[in-house]
């Protein structure tokens, strides 16, 4: 029934439709395309509540917009770097066809999930930024771990360290299932939680084959700040 309650906003959404909360130019401010001009197109709702969301504003609002209508908006924006974010994208099934869609036009399309729900059947031209949940997060029980047996070489993995179980949980679910041969292997902290000079130092003593990476759009902007 939560759930439920959870996904009210993608009730009714018509069938050439996704339900939208924002699309906008920013840089990159994650993955190792950290930098770079990206458009950002964000949908609405999600299932899960992580205790460390950036996002909430995203669970409740949005608006419905057609795929012919975040398209022409994408193009307005001129970026060929473009990120699908949440939310929750895999929530909506039309994402698929917009994610296609947009491969078809030429860009490099970026699907940031968190992991809870199946990605073997995205385009295989789209980069998947796996978020997987730690303990910390609350939500932990939700990660579907057959999506680890269908990453490729250029998917991308991403743990949110908050304290030192965090790492330890992350570090022995990289070891026994090989994850850094399987697909690039991000690590960063929760913002404010931890410094991110003890992460470092976790991962230099334990000789961990990941990259460390800052929340760039964190430090360049109000980590409050909307829109970047």
């Amino acid at each position: 029934m939560q759930e439920n309650t959870r996904l009210a906003l993608l009730r009714d959404v018509p069938q050439d439709s996704l339900m939208i909360h924002e699309i906008y130019a920013s840089i990159q401010g994650e993955s190792s395309h950290a930098g770079l001009p990206c458009t950002f197109v964000r949908t609405s709702a999600c299932h899960l509540r992580c205790r460390y969301c950036d996002t909430p504003h995203a669970f409740h609002a949005g608006q419905s917009m057609t795929l012919e209508a975040i398209e022409k908006a994408v193009e307005a924006l001129g970026h060929p770097l473009v990120e699908i974010t949440g939310g929750e994208p895999l929530l909506q099934e039309n994402i698929h066809r917009l994610m296609t869609r947009l491969c078809d036009r030429g860009h490099q399309v970026l699907l940031e999930t968190s992991g809870s729900l199946d990605i073997s059947a995205v385009d295989p031209r789209v980069m998947r930024i796996v978020d997987m949940k730690t303990p910390f997060s609350g939500e932990e029980g939700a990660n579907l771990y057959e999506n680890l047996q269908v990453l490729r070489a250029d998917d991308e993995l991403k743990f949110v360290i908050a304290d030192r179980q965090d790492y330890e949980w992350a570090r022995a679910l990289l070891q026994r299932h090989r994850l850094s041969a399987s697909a690039k292997v991000l690590m960063g902290t929760v913002h404010g939680a931890m410094p991110d000079a003890d992460l470092v130092q976790w991962i230099l003593e334990d000789g961990l084959d990941v990259r460390f990476q800052l929340q760039v759009h964190k430090i360049i902007w109000d980590p409050k700040r909307r829109g970047v």
